[in-house]
């Protein structure tokens, strides 16, 4: 788990750089209870054989307390309901050597589908699969509390998964196609002088039988930053049209936490190449994740995610109180015994 949390952190690239920069701080490590730095044979013997499930165990547990932390509700968007991001990204990886991972003809890839809760924009669900497997396969395998608000895009376009939804009165808010099939119900009165082009009551056409229980409200909108208007679909009758862009607007930040994961960690070269190694490696960078946003959480100081990431890499084996670094990240520590401001002592042996 250290020298995983070592690659991730350290951005480490092989295992080699892993053994040598542990070795490289052994006496330090004696702090984390390890005696001696790993063997590259032994972490070898690791990523094949100890399960990636345990790796998965230890987010979970991670993120209930991190959860505890973020239920202040230290987040930008205020909103009463729960709302929770629904998204994937694909991580490629060369089928000649991962020839588990199949994705394309001549291409490997693994895709890790997450949940994003925007308390404290936390990772609560993560799931990884081939690169082909659908968006919306995933997602009608989820529960989700009824009252909670969902925001997904284009690829989890499911009407009868849509309308399962609503009747277990989970409300949701996506891009409606632009071959959908519907018919208008009603239309609503839109604010004057705002972007809200229209606000409609709809059914679906493969829906029209259902009735009222299967309404949705098509709301379109013109997004000034783009010069073009967007359609949005919810089936939430009571917010705002405003509100529902805004919803959606919102979305973006589990895009920003893809970025930051392939950025700042370790997901893009993997070392080493079985599924149970892959596996392992994208749940410690998970795992990193929550650790920094955890720290970033507890911190009074307004770090982005990218910037912890990065100063922490330059402290992983310095000696200062963590916290006080938090808070005043710019501020000097204390000068070590014995040694004035600016001086070193350097003895050289005969």
């Amino acid at each position: 788990m250290i020298a995983m949390m070592f690659c991730q952190l350290g951005h480490a690239s092989s295992l080699r750089e892993i053994t040598g920069g542990l070795a490289a701080c052994e006496g330090k490590l004696r702090h984390l209870g390890v005696a001696e730095p790993p063997k590259r044979s032994t972490l070898s013997y690791a990523n094949e054989h100890r399960p990636w499930q345990l790796y998965r165990t230890v987010f979970e547990t991670l993120l209930e307390r991190c959860q505890g932390e973020a239920g202040g509700g230290k987040r930008k968007f205020r909103f009463r309901h729960k709302l929770l991001s629904l998204d994937s990204t694909v991580i490629p990886l060369c089928l000649a050597t991962f020839d588990w991972a199949h994705y394309k003809r001549a291409k490997g890839a693994v895709k890790l589908h997450m949940v994003l809760d925007h308390d404290g924009y936390l990772p609560s669900f993560a799931v990884m699969t081939e690169g082909r497997t659908a968006d919306i396969t995933v997602a009608k395998r989820m529960s989700f509390a009824p009252g909670t608000m969902l925001v997904f895009d284009r690829g989890y376009t499911d009407y009868d998964w849509w309308l399962r939804l609503t009747s277990q009165k989970v409300h949701f808010v996506t891009r409606l196609k632009d071959s959908a099939e519907y018919g208008v119900v009603e239309s609503r009165a839109v604010p004057e002088n705002s972007n809200i082009l229209r606000d409609e009551i709809i059914l679906l056409t493969k829906h029209q039988e259902i009735g009222p229980g299967a309404f949705l409200r098509r709301i379109e909108v013109w997004i000034e930053e783009k010069g073009e208007a967007m359609v949005f679909v919810t089936n939430n009758m009571k917010l705002a049209a405003s509100t529902v862009a805004a919803i959606y607007k919102e979305r973006w930040q589990i895009e920003l936490f893809f970025k930051a994961l392939k950025q700042s960690l370790k997901i893009k070269t993997f070392i080493g190449t079985t599924e149970n190694a892959v596996q392992t490696q994208i749940w410690t960078a998970l795992i990193a994740m929550l650790l920094v946003k955890y720290l970033q959480l507890r911190s009074t100081f307004a770090w982005s995610l990218s910037n912890l990431i990065a100063l922490l890499r330059q402290q992983l084996f310095v000696y200062r109180d963590l916290f006080t670094w938090l808070n005043d990240p710019f501020h000097a520590p204390p000068a070590l015994d014995g040694l004035h401001d600016g001086q070193m002592n350097l003895e050289f042996g005969g």
